[in-house]
């Protein structure tokens, strides 16, 4: 059996959603069946730790796909040769894209349809491309996996999709995450916020993540509160990050709201862990693996009450508006005044954590592309 993958966002020291869902599950699938021969299909130069095992033949196909011009090239016209001269039993594509010049039979993985719900969250020349070809990309391929229940019936109704031919493949958390001791958290508090509790934010920076929202009801937290408390927030700034840089200029308490950019795995697990609680007031996730990390971590979560993340966090967070400023301050405030809450909240979210792993996602992944290939 021979399995092509698109593996173009297995990017050293730069992954983000689809990059730590392709290497999570795809390291568990190259191992778990050392029979099969995968071919890697990357769009520029590769990192040899992500070739996992003797059964992953990395293969570099030009141009780099970063440009819709680039992707119709590179989709249609470079994997497509390949495809056809290689003869694979199976294409499978974990950023949502495929192939539409190819008969060869595929599996996407669609993680969400944000770009359908906020133009704002996406570039524009990209937010056309998407609207035009991700409903071709969805009736072209054999199968769909998708990480939530909630991207799945967005799916169907959208792209008037056959509910048969989609699986719910739910995302995992590294098992770097975890409880730390009290010594260890001090530490990472001094490193990152002088020592004082705080608040986390995890993600990019740009209008889908709500970032300039939760700024506002930090600093509202803080004028109700007079506390010592400090709001860290890591990732990149990706795009149209004006709104927060004019919010955040504003702020009565911006010295205590504190930007550590992108951070290893590694470092994010420590920053988590040592957390007060996890801030996700996201307007749309297909899914939010920042959730379930800060579970992992014994770390309370306060999450928005819409698209997955209702479903992900159900019954373990606080969940707010995320269009409502009052709300998310609200929810600060009664989570550090509610010593019960804090502790109802970890013990819930360990309990919840358990649902979801990257061996469960590798598995789930792996019976889909079984699946693609019956057909």
């Amino acid at each position: 059996m021979k399995i092509a993958v698109n593996t173009r966002f297995l990017l050293k020291n730069k992954l983000e959603g689809f990059g730590h869902f392709t290497n999570e599950t795809l390291k568990r699938m190259v191992l778990n069946n050392p029979q099969v021969q995968f071919y890697f299909l990357f769009d520029r130069a590769f990192d040899q730790s992500y070739i996992y095992a003797k059964n992953v033949i990395p293969v570099v196909i030009p141009l780099p796909a970063r440009h819709p011009i680039l992707w119709n090239i590179w989709f249609n016209i470079s994997i497509s040769f390949w495809l056809k001269k290689n003869q694979p039993d199976l294409f499978l594509s974990p950023d949502g894209f495929a192939c539409l010049t190819t008969k060869t039979k595929q599996l996407s993985v669609i993680h969400d349809l944000a770009f359908e719900h906020f133009e704002d969250g996406i570039i524009k020349s990209h937010l056309k491309y998407m609207r035009k070809n991700s409903p071709k990309f969805a009736n072209k391929v054999n199968r769909i996996a998708t990480v939530s229940q909630f991207s799945k019936n967005d799916i169907i109704d959208k792209y008037k999709i056959n509910p048969a031919k989609i699986d719910v493949v739910y995302n995992g958390a590294s098992n770097l995450f975890q409880q730390i001791p009290i010594t260890e958290k001090d530490e990472i508090k001094e490193k990152y916020s002088a020592g004082f509790n705080y608040f986390l934010y995890v993600g990019s920076i740009h209008p889908r993540k709500n970032v300039a929202s939760l700024l506002q009801a930090f600093d509202s937290f803080k004028s109700q509160t007079n506390s010592d408390f400090k709001l860290v927030l890591t990732g990149r700034m990706a795009w149209k990050t004006g709104a927060v840089s004019n919010v955040f200029n504003q702020l009565k308490y911006k010295n205590d709201v504190l930007f550590t950019g992108y951070l290893s795995n590694e470092d994010l697990a420590k920053i988590t862990a040592s957390a007060f609680a996890l801030c996700y007031v996201s307007l749309f996730e297909g899914f939010g693996i920042p959730i379930i990390e800060a579970m992992k971590c014994g770390v309370p979560v306060i999450c928005s009450n819409t698209s997955s993340m209702k479903e992900i966090g159900e019954g373990a967070t606080v969940q707010i508006n995320p269009n409502s400023i009052e709300s998310i301050t609200y929810a600060m405030v009664l989570l550090v005044k509610d010593e019960v809450l804090q502790q109802t909240l970890i013990t819930n979210g360990l309990a919840r954590q358990a649902e979801f792993s990257w061996d469960k996602s590798a598995e789930l992944l792996w019976k889909s592309c079984l699946k693609a290939m019956e057909k």
